[in-house]
């Protein structure tokens, strides 16, 4: 029997603790609007982590400015986002999900010449994340 605090959980039991906002995005892999979200100009140090299941998933350190409307970081925890092709919307690109609980983060693009260490931005919803400070 799955235990009552487990990261995988039914459809039904996302869908009674998550917002109706964070479900669409979270577990039907939608997209909030550019430059709504929370944490889009957020630059408080801490930790992001997963709204579903609060997974620690990013550094404040990794976040920066990439003017694209989501929050942006260049690396993640290790272990923590997984990333899976997705030919949606008539392209392929890069989805990232949280390990831990298979929620619907964004996407990570490469090459696009941001100076980072990783030459990667993580585009993340901010309905995904939870922000604890440091």
């Amino acid at each position: 029997m799955e235990a009552a605090n487990s990261k995988l959980k039914s459809e039904d039991e996302w869908r009674a603790i998550l917002s109706p906002e964070q479900f669409r995005i979270l577990r039907q892999k939608g997209t909030e609007a550019p430059n709504t979200g929370n944490y889009n100009h957020h630059d408080a140090s801490g930790v992001y982590g997963c709204a579903a299941c609060g997974t620690p998933l990013y550094k404040s350190s990794t976040k920066f400015s990439s003017g694209c409307g989501w929050p942006a970081f260049f690396d993640a925890i290790p272990g923590a986002v997984s990333r899976h092709e997705d030919r949606s919307m008539f392209m392929t690109r890069i989805e990232i999900t949280c390990t831990a609980c298979g929620g619907h983060l964004g996407h990570v693009f490469k090459g696009e010449g941001f100076d980072t260490p990783t030459d990667e931005r993580h585009c993340v919803n901010s309905v995904s994340l939870n922000f604890k400070e440091e």
